[in-house]
């Protein structure tokens, strides 16, 4: 990205004076985004420990091969509300509705969100869905899998159980739906006049390709989801095969959504490292539009390999070929991404501090699962590995390794801009450290054991796993206790941290030409747009300078 962009005429705001925000304005029905984006961080963060706290129990279980620990039945509940947990209330509400909407409007150049109270809405229905969902270990939890397939789903004795999960997942989805409206037309319609698409930060076309994919796969989970809910409630029979409904067709539909939902989860996620990189690189993004496009692309390609989930479910040949070509295709424009985010780190003055450890740690992990993807995307292995544990530690190293070390990064980069106040660093590499070796002692071992043929979803195996397991087990207590210093770094850094100053790592884009934390409105007047938003390098400094005397003269 070379443009360097004339500034808008008008008051900018570096140097504002920061307006406070109460402590008790985050539990209000507030309509400003900053607030809405810190709602959504930390309520997602808290259902994170809900789901490492389920996890640990499940590890801790299968750390031996006889089911000694908790009940057979309620192992099964454990697993499945782990799931639900971590994807439907964990990742996506952090990505998207956490950083999607603090960033978007600053980014932008805007004062808030296209729909401010339908952006509230959004996240207030996130509340009840995760409480119904817990409420739902009183009457008997889901025990069926995150998917949740029939006939099991509906022959299951945990009706009330099952019939909660459903509701949850539909609160969940209609904020999802929401939510991808307000950033589409938020992005599409309120950016500053002389911010063109080519000269948004590659954040926002994350953004976007993720609410298009959003609006497009949700509506599809929620019909899925009332279809099912139907055959348990009133006695239909969509889905039950006793009385003449296909269980097959259950899977169609809820792939459809659940395959594009990896890239929900993911797509924001490498919006983030594209923004962490450059300015602890120093260098400009390697590749601007070749990074953008492989959004729209992951985008189009992601709604249509839902089915290689489905080689083992009578899939005729000619359609496992047709939908084992699509996923292998999907791998080309994330690949464009990594060789992009390499050539930004090779040769750059690199600063290895917490955000660029951890998208660093990202970039590492998430090609380890997507090379394992690829291999799965292959008919043959596939069949050969379903329901392993190969699956088990392809799903952990993507969604894992990708959104949660590209979470951890984002929030060590915009800790300063969202409180004021800079995290230590010091934990803050402890706490990469920790995750790192956690992550890979935990699911790196599972590539064995799926080979092996151990399955997953099960409380018992045969005694040859139990080695492997331990080590995995080890591993899930050091990924749990790694969180304990990232809480207490951030509780401590957001009251009693080293104040930060408006922009601590000399980033370009917009969020950094305001107060940290930005004040009411994000700007004092107007916002000033002084340069591109990867313009870094001693080839830039003479134009940003050109462009700051020339906004000083505007202001006078």
């Amino acid at each position: 990205m070379t443009q360097t962009l004339t500034p808008i005429q008008g008051a900018g705001a570096m140097g504002a004076e920061p307006q406070k925000t109460l402590w008790w304005e985050f539990f209000t029905f507030s309509v400003d985004h900053k607030i809405i984006g810190i709602q959504y961080l930390v309520t997602s963060f808290v259902f994170y420990l809900v789901g490492g706290l389920l996890a640990s129990i499940v590890r801790a279980e299968l750390a031996t091969p006889d089911s000694d620990l908790v009940d057979p039945a309620f192992y099964n509940s454990l697993f499945t509300m782990h799931g639900t947990v971590m994807i439907f209330l964990w990742i996506v509400p952090a990505v998207t509705g956490g950083f999607g909407n603090y960033l978007i409007p600053l980014m932008i150049g805007a004062r808030d969100m296209a729909f401010p109270r339908l952006n509230a809405i959004a996240f207030w229905l996130t509340i009840p869905a995760g409480m119904l969902l817990m409420s739902s270990f009183f009457f008997g939890p889901a025990s069926t899998g995150w998917t949740a397939y029939p006939p099991l789903s509906i022959l299951t004795n945990e009706h009330v159980g099952q019939v909660i999960w459903i509701g949850s997942i539909l609160l969940v989805g209609t904020s999802s739906i929401l939510a991808a409206v307000n950033f589409i037309v938020t992005i599409w319609s309120m950016r500053m006049p002389e911010m063109d698409l080519f000269s948004m930060p590659l954040f926002c076309w994350a953004m976007m390709a993720t609410s298009v994919l959003a609006l497009l796969a949700t509506p599809v989970l929620a019909g899925a989801m009332v279809l099912l809910g139907f055959d348990l409630l009133i006695g239909t029979n969509f889905f039950n095969p006793t009385g003449g409904g296909d269980p097959v067709v259950y899977q169609h539909l809820f792939w459809f959504y659940s395959h594009p939902a990896v890239y929900v989860m993911v797509l924001p996620v490498f919006g983030i490292i594209s923004e962490v990189l450059p300015p602890h690189s120093r260098k400009p993004i390697f590749g601007y539009k070749a990074i953008a496009y492989s959004s729209m692309m992951i985008c189009f390609l992601g709604l249509f390999v839902w089915a290689h989930h489905m080689f083992t479910s009578g899939t005729p040949d000619w359609l496992r070929v047709f939908f084992m070509v699509v996923t292998l295709l999907v791998s080309v424009p994330t690949g464009i991404k990594v060789f992009s985010w390499v050539a930004t780190l090779w040769g750059g003055k690199l600063r290895l501090d917490s955000p660029l450890l951890f998208a660093m740690g990202f970039i590492s992990t998430f090609l380890i699962g997507g090379l394992s993807g690829v291999m799965l995307g292959s008919t043959p292995i596939d069949i050969h590995v379903h329901d392993t544990y190969f699956v088990v530690a392809h799903f952990h190293y993507v969604l894992f390794g990708g959104s949660v070390f590209g979470i951890y990064a984002g929030l060590y980069h915009w800790f300063p801009k969202m409180t004021g106040r800079m995290l230590n660093e010091f934990w803050g590499k402890v706490h990469f450290v920790l995750t790192f070796i956690g992550m890979h002692l935990t699911f790196g071992p599972m590539h064995i054991l799926g080979l092996q043929g151990m399955p997953r979803r099960v409380a018992q195996y045969d005694p040859q796993f139990a080695p492997i397991n331990v080590i995995c087990t080890i591993g899930a207590f050091i990924l749990a206790i790694s969180t304990v210093p990232f809480v207490i770094n951030a509780v401590y850094s957001w009251f009693k941290g080293e104040q930060a100053p408006d922009n601590p790592w000399d980033a370009l884009t917009m969020e950094w030409t305001t107060s940290s934390p930005p004040i009411p409105h994000n700007w004092v007047g107007e916002p000033v747009l002084l340069t591109g938003p990867y313009d870094y390098g001693e080839e830039y400094k003479e134009a940003r300078k050109e462009a700051a005397i020339a906004a000083s003269q505007a202001l006078t």
